[in-house]
């Protein structure tokens, strides 16, 4: 085969594999532009004049930007307060549910008793069962117990709803780490609880910001539970709720409201930009094993 031919043929088949990828390509790029395209939207929004909100000819780029609908969003009533609210309720539910998993995915993962499977299934069973079906029996419950309007009862709540999730990926998570780490540092006079937390605990790390973000994100954006137990007490409101303040007897204030939702996805976002890699590698380690 001449020398011209055997340099082409390389070429010639990345070519054709490019071109096989192409529909793939295509579609992750549809894909992703129908993801981003509301997020991109509501930023615009917040950035424009309210004509050009209101206009029957809506534009992709606006043509005139503004902050007034930011500076509209800050000074509102409870701004700071409804700030500290959602983040004092989000933390601790977090960190509540990742101290309860993390003990219930090391027995599960490590040691061997009856009624693991049925507690597997249990588990399972709670992550697949829709949150909205739980509103009614949780609003009974409250109001029997005298815990409506109080943020402690929004972040038992959101412990609830995160608590299987972050069981399930911790217990995937602790099955890749092999045993004999751990009969090691007994073997060096470590007790079990001490060689887990000084050399299993250390590995988890991915694990634990993986659970820990969508804990944060479920917990952030939850709406339904945060009306429906928040009623009489306005200062216990968080800022989900809080987004629907924009309203009144005219109308809703889209530029203020666009501008408040943006505000209250940044610190999601920063997060998660942060995060990312250890994200993906918690999560996908997180799932070898079961």
């Amino acid at each position: 085969m001449p020398a011209a031919r055997r340099t082409a043929a390389p070429g010639r088949r990345r070519a054709v594999r490019a071109l096989r990828r192409l529909p793939l390509h295509l579609a992750a790029a549809a894909t992703v532009a129908a993801c981003l395209f509301p997020v991109y939207w509501m930023a615009t929004t917040a950035l424009k004049p309210s004509p050009d909100i209101q206009s029957d000819q809506p534009r992709l780029l606006p043509r005139t930007w503004t902050l007034e609908h930011f500076r509209t969003a800050v000074s509102a009533d409870g701004f700071g307060l409804f700030w500290r609210n959602s983040l004092l309720v989000t933390l601790s539910a977090v960190l509540l549910a990742l101290l309860v998993a993390l003990g219930s995915a090391f027995a599960v993962a490590r040691m061997r008793w009856r009624g693991r499977r049925a507690f597997l299934l249990l588990v399972f069973t709670a992550q697949m069962a829709p949150w909205e079906s739980l509103i009614i029996p949780v609003y009974i419950i409250s109001r029997d117990t005298d815990m409506l309007d109080r943020l402690p009862t929004l972040t038992l709540v959101y412990f609830m709803v995160t608590l299987p999730f972050t069981i399930v990926v911790l217990r995937g998570f602790i099955a890749t780490v092999p045993p004999e780490l751990e009969e090691a540092a007994q073997v060096d006079g470590c007790t079990r609880p001490q060689a887990f937390l000084r050399v299993v605990f250390p590995l988890l790390a991915p694990g634990l910001l993986a659970t820990s973000l969508f804990g944060y994100i479920t917990a952030w954006n939850e709406f339904a539970y945060a009306n429906f137990l928040i009623i009489k007490q306005q200062d216990s409101r968080t800022l989900p709720v809080w987004l629907s303040s924009f309203q009144n007897t005219f109308g809703t204030d889209w530029g203020a409201t666009m501008a408040a939702s943006t505000l209250f996805a940044l610190p999601a976002l920063v997060i998660f930009l942060v995060l990312q890699r250890h994200v993906t590698s918690g999560l996908a380690a997180g799932a070898v094993k079961g």
